[in-house]
């Protein structure tokens, strides 16, 4: 291999330069990288690079001693790169390992949207999801259905109608579906549907309800957390989740559910009766075709799981 360094020197000491650039300068040009990224492409490299690179040359060597060292760097997450641009050396600037991993994370959640759901279905995962013997048909079945729809994501595929007591992990399977599905490339929107139907009456004067009504009716994958825990009104009944069930059946969405009633309970003891009291079983019936075509029905139970 040429001596890069001793040409350098040779060079410098025909010029007038000062003792500590010249310091500077020789441990640039002794640096491994340096050579051997020289040595790699010098036949691309005009014949004075080393001299008219030489600022980014040092920027290099700068940077990369400050990254490793765990100072403050000319571009924080970024690690500097010998790069040639038109017969020259310079520098560019590609996102560490760390910079990558959150970058990864960060594109994670943005696959997974939640409204009003808690922190913690971040950390949902199928893997951590306990095993035990009355849960593994909801277990097996959301494995079954990760494994069908990113096998083919735009055939119909029947989601689930997750019923139970509370605390026995219903929304916890639901998240850690979404996670799985994230980290595979699929975006997912979560909602616990209470609080979503308190927002929709809040949007009304703000003109809001269509943009609100559309982020769930077209989510490529919708969890609906929680139906059926409040009083639920004619309006949020009919014109929120009627409209976006009945978009999601003719499109054939998947569409998860949550909920403490069964499905035959969630029709009689709560689609049915409004908040005025009044008994409309057709309204109900008709809600619930939609849902018993999009999901099938599991009864999770076991133990309260939540923290007391």
């Amino acid at each position: 291999m040429e001596d890069l360094s001793k040409t350098m020197q040779k060079l410098m000491s025909q010029q007038h330069l000062n003792d500590n650039y010249r310091q500077l300068m020789a441990k640039v040009y002794d640096d491994p990288e340096v050579n051997k990224f020289y040595q790699a492409n010098k036949d691309e490299l005009a014949e004075d690079v080393m001299t008219r690179s030489a600022a980014k040359l040092y920027e290099f060597v700068s940077e990369r001693e400050k990254l490793a060292k765990g100072g403050e760097t000319f571009a924080t997450g970024y690690a500097p790169q010998l790069i040639v641009s038109n017969h020259l050396i310079d520098v560019a600037y590609v996102p560490t390992a760390d910079t990558l991993e959150k970058q990864a994370q960060q594109q994670l959640r943005q696959r997974v949207k939640s409204i009003a759901m808690p922190k913690s279905i971040r950390e949902a995962t199928l893997a951590n999801f306990d095993q035990d013997t009355d849960r593994a048909e909801a277990l097996m079945a959301a494995l079954d259905f990760v494994d069908a729809y990113e096998a083919n994501p735009k055939r119909r595929h029947q989601a689930l109608y997750l019923a139970g007591s509370f605390g026995v992990g219903k929304t916890y399977l639901l998240a850690a579906v979404a996670n799985q599905l994230a980290t595979d490339g699929f975006s997912t929107t979560l909602v616990h549907f209470p609080s979503f139907a308190v927002e929709m009456k809040n949007a009304i004067a703000q003109n809001g309800v269509a943009e609100k009504l559309d982020a769930l009716k077209k989510s490529p994958v919708l969890m609906i957390d929680d139906i059926g825990a409040d009083a639920m009104s004619a309006w949020v009944r009919d014109d929120v989740l009627g409209v976006i069930l009945e978009y999601r059946m003719q499109e054939e969405l998947p569409t998860f559910f949550s909920s403490n009633f069964s499905m035959a309970q969630l029709e009689k003891e709560h689609l049915r009766i409004s908040t005025r009291g009044d008994d409309e079983p057709l309204k109900a019936q008709r809600l619930m075709q939609r849902i018993r075509f999009l999901a099938r029905e599991i009864t999770m139970v076991g133990v309260n799981r939540r923290p007391q």
